[in-house]
């Protein structure tokens, strides 16, 4: 047995949330693509029987009002609040991540006066995924605003009085990089700015604070870390203080006063429930739930100080299994710096990372040259990510 092999064993037994594993339907495989797709939950496929065959085979329209379905988006809503430090109240969940970024950046130009204000600007991190950029794009030229794109250590400079909303991304999705959501909200703040976040790479593997730091609106998918299912249905969180002001630019009747009253004109409904659009996706919406049921009993910050071993303990096993100059770490060293991701430069990036899955390591290639490998401590162990570095060593070699 190596000295890191024994090392990983004792980690393993000194892990409180080693028993989380059981939770989720797992094989013999290291899987370590979590930032892209959560595993399944094992209470996940009974849930969705009963959804399909009983709620919707048996009690079909009733389950609107007796299987809950009506109330589903903002009751999931309170369930993923905890996860992202919010209060009860302030989430809705529906729609993809893009439809909830162009709600939450029309709204927050809004919020701010737009253009007839004087706040005809919106900044957009310049690294962001680019879906958040096409968005920004055409979310400025709808409100009549121009875009502005900087990098988020250039947003305090580029902060001035014609700005009405800054975006930002929590975690970088190609790096790993954790941006200082707390001082830049404050700086978008002094500047009379809205501040919107993407938590698409920070919810369910650390502590974000959305109430405890001022953040105005934020935004995020449920099928990375909450491990909701493929194209499991996203979230809109709007700031208490703002729900009576925020104005979505996608007035569904799910989002009416009186969503049944088929008014000709559109009276919005009070609250987060704002952020509703249309007819929920039931079958979706139900399987996250279920999904958010392996977060019982579990704390965030436990999950944050799991992730930082996880990703120390895979990076000393980088340097002791592969050879130097083979590979270089993007990701900052940094706790502070640090998302749940550890992303590597490589020659041959995409076909290494082939290489690797044959062999049972699973991660993900970004272009051009990025090995991503993505740690969720609710079932990645130590001896997973020792067993990630060996074969990535071997592969290299």
């Amino acid at each position: 047995m190596s000295e890191l092999d024994f090392k990983a064993r004792e980690l393993d037994a000194g892990d409180e949330l080693a028993g989380l594993r059981s939770r989720f339907v797992l094989d013999d495989v290291v899987y370590l693509d979590g930032n892209s797709l959560g595993a399944l939950p094992a209470a996940v496929p009974g849930r969705v029987e009963d959804v399909v065959r009983r709620q919707w085979g048996s009690l079909r329209i009733r389950s609107w009002d007796e299987s809950g379905w009506w109330t589903a988006p903002e009751r999931i809503g309170d369930r993923i609040a905890p996860l992202v430090g919010a209060a009860a109240g302030q989430i809705v969940v529906g729609d993809s991540t893009s439809v909830n970024v162009f709600k939450a950046l029309v709204g927050a130009v809004r919020l701010a006066g737009g253009p007839e204000a004087g706040r005809d600007e919106v900044v957009v991190d310049a690294t962001t995924f680019p879906t958040d950029g096409y968005i920004a794009e055409s979310a400025a030229r709808m409100t009549g605003c121009t875009l502005r794109a900087v990098t988020p250590a250039e947003v305090p400079g580029a902060l001035s009085g014609r700005t009405a909303v800054v975006l930002l991304n929590h975690v970088d999705y190609r790096t790993g990089r954790l941006h200082d959501l707390p001082g830049l909200t404050a700086a978008v703040h002094a500047a009379g700015a809205v501040a919107v976040w993407d938590l698409c790479h920070s919810a369910g593997a650390l502590p974000v604070g959305l109430d405890a730091h001022g953040v105005d609106l934020a935004v995020g998918c449920t099928y990375k870390y909450l491990n909701g299912g493929p194209g499991s249905p996203a979230y809109l969180y709007v700031r208490r203080e703002h729900q009576d002001r925020f104005d979505s630019p996608l007035p569904g009747w799910n989002s009416h006063a009186e969503p049944f009253g088929m008014r000709p004109s559109y009276a919005p409904a009070p609250g987060a429930l704002r952020g509703r659009v249309g007819t929920p996706d039931i079958l979706s919406m139900l399987a996250l739930e279920a999904a958010l049921e392996v977060w019982d009993g579990v704390s965030v910050e436990a999950v944050r100080a799991k992730s930082l071993a996880l990703t120390d303990f895979f990076l000393e096993c980088v340097s002791s299994y592969v050879d130097e100059g083979r590979v270089e770490c993007v990701t900052p060293l940094a706790h502070a710096e640090r998302g749940s991701q550890v992303a590597l430069r490589c020659e041959d990036a995409g076909e290494v990372m082939k290489r690797l899955i044959e062999r049972g390591v699973v991660g993900d290639f970004r272009h051009p040259d990025v090995l991503r490998f993505g740690f969720t401590p609710l079932y990645v162990g130590f001896a997973d990510v020792e067993r990630a570095a060996r074969v990535l060593g071997e592969t290299l070699g």
